[in-house]
């Protein structure tokens, strides 16, 4: 097989993926397409602007380039805090290509976190949007560790932009293979401090053919948009890896994800798959019971992840916009979604079936595996997932267990096959001496038509036993009252087992959430 290619079998299923010995996933995702004569087809459409998929590998290269002019060593980190945009896919593809490590950064953190990430990655080099200045900037100052070479997206000075604009549009691919290291995704912190995630060349072949054309059927015809953002795994699939890698079209938002900008969006650039999390579903829900329906006819159908989906919103989502919604279950270690709901085969209140190309198993805490039914932890074998955590010894023997993953969810598969999820496993609670899960309790509040958001915890009674305490977001900025909590109780009580029933509500604006979308529940236990 030549150097940099891949050959994917897709006569059966899951698809057969062989890499060639020389494998640098750059030429596969950004060079293949101008040799197909994919050239002058837009690759990226956003508010700045198009870009071609000819201007793409054009810049890709001048910033590999740019990169090598600062004599970053081979396999150095290249720490990125910036904004959904064409400069991202530069930087990202342009490192890789040329032979460093590229790790974005969620751009929503603050200076404390980003000296932490500095430090740990001992990065040679960081770009960042002018945006997040404030932030990054005391960063650097206050780090330990400081990168040799730092560098805006944009404005004066030697900015990247002007970095590129100066740079040799020529570049070779680095040499490398299917399994060396080439990129990096911090986790999102749901259960405290990020760890950075290391994978391989091949993991985004794998997760875009597996899922991205296995599940959802993507194309060249395909036009993706990912409220999701591209720093973390779901948003870099959705809004980039699986565009590129079927030769579609990636619409990019750089702001904070609104249900009226998202629908705005929608109807402007016209895409095919939208790719959404359960928070934003529910609030456009609320959108749409308030205003005008919105022009959503491009859509095939809508993705969603990051925490369960409540099967409420699924069906009124279908109710109102007559759409699909296929929940999954990804995570950063094994990079996007294994577990999912089909086109035609959606079943509400289920993260779905095992995405062909993976195999699950469900334990116990002694790592056997449960009946069908039975509530364990979740493990997944599959060719994406992480090869260790960057200096983190004990959190590998923890989560890479004999090839599988360990992902700290906890999960049951129903008799018909489907995985439902319970929660993260730190987050279960046991009420009476039986096992109880928040995610089922919140479900059955957010199908009040008062509650927007919900969050279950355990929390110590008088007698020191375990019981759950709901946190809520009312709908329509509605206040909370006693007689609300006693109908909300009562709520709880006709739908659930009676030891299931929040003994506690409190009435809240805000609920803490990873970039993901997911609840932080240890902070809810810790305030």
């Amino acid at each position: 097989m030549q150097d940099n290619t891949v050959s994917v079998d897709r006569s059966v299923t899951p698809a057969i993926i062989e890499f060639a010995d020389n494998f640098n996933v750059a030429a596969s995702f950004i060079d293949r397409h101008v040799t197909e004569g994919r050239g002058d087809k837009i690759a990226i459409r956003a508010a700045a602007g198009a870009v071609t998929y000819a201007a793409l590998a054009r810049d890709v290269n001048r910033c590999g380039n740019a990169f090598r002019a600062m004599g970053l060593a081979p396999g150095d980190r290249v720490l990125l805090v910036v904004k959904d945009c064409a400069e991202f896919f530069y930087a990202f593809w342009g490192a890789i290509k040329a032979g460093y490590v590229p790790a974005p950064l969620n751009t929503l953190l603050r200076a404390r976190d980003y000296q932490y990430m500095i430090e740990a990655s001992e990065c040679a080099a960081l770009v960042y949007s002018p945006e997040f200045a404030g932030e990054v900037e005391p960063a650097l100052a206050a780090a330990s560790h400081k990168p040799a070479h730092v560098c805006r997206v944009e404005g004066d000075g030697a900015s990247l932009q002007s970095l590129i604009k100066a740079a040799s549009d020529a570049l070779d691919p680095a040499p490398a293979t299917a399994d060396d290291d080439c990129f990096w995704l911090f986790s999102s912190g749901s259960t405290g401090l990020p760890k950075a995630a290391v994978h391989a060349h091949k993991d985004m072949v794998t997760t875009s053919e597996l899922y991205g054309v296995g599940v959802l059927g993507l194309d060249e015809n395909a036009v993706c948009f990912s409220a999701a953002k591209l720093f973390f795994a779901y948003g870099l699939g959705n809004a980039m890896t699986f565009p590129l890698w079927v030769g579609g079209q990636a619409v990019l938002f750089p702001g904070r994800p609104t249900p009226a900008d998202m629908f705005t969006m929608i109807e402007t650039y016209r895409p095919t798959v939208y790719f959404g999390v359960p928070t934003l579903y529910a609030a456009q829900l609320q959108a749409l019971d308030g205003g005008s329906a919105p022009d959503l006819s491009s859509l095939q159908y809508c993705i969603s992840a990051g925490e369960p989906l409540p099967a409420d919103i699924l069906r009124r989502w279908k109710t109102q916009t007559g759409l699909d919604i296929l929940d999954g279950i990804g995570t950063t270690e094994i990079l996007h979604i294994f577990i999912s709901n089909l086109i035609g085969d959606v079943k509400p209140g289920t993260s779905g079936r095992i995405v062909p190309g993976y195999d699950a198993r469900i334990v116990d805490e002694h790592g056997a595996d449960v009946a069908d039914g039975e509530i364990g932890n979740l493990r997944i074998r599959g060719g994406s997932t992480l090869k260790y955590y960057w200096r983190n010894p004990e959190k590998n023997a923890e989560t890479i267990i004999d090839g599988w993953v360990h992902t700290g969810d906890t999960y049951y598969r129903d008799e018909d096959g489907y995985y439902v999820c319970c929660g993260r496993s730190d987050d279960m609670m046991k009420v009476g001496g039986i096992w109880c899960s928040p995610v089922e309790i919140e479900a059955r509040l957010i199908e009040h038509p008062k509650v927007l958001e919900a969050a279950i915890v355990g929390r110590p009674d008088g007698d020191e036993l375990i019981k759950p305490e709901a946190h809520i977001i009312l709908a329509d900025g509605a206040g909370g009252s006693d007689d609300l909590a006693a109908e909300l109780l009562q709520h709880c009580k006709s739908g659930l087992a009676p030891y299931k029933y929040p003994r506690w509500f409190n009435f809240v604006d805000d609920l803490p959430k990873t970039a993901t979308g997911k609840i932080q529940r240890f902070k809810l236990r810790q305030g």
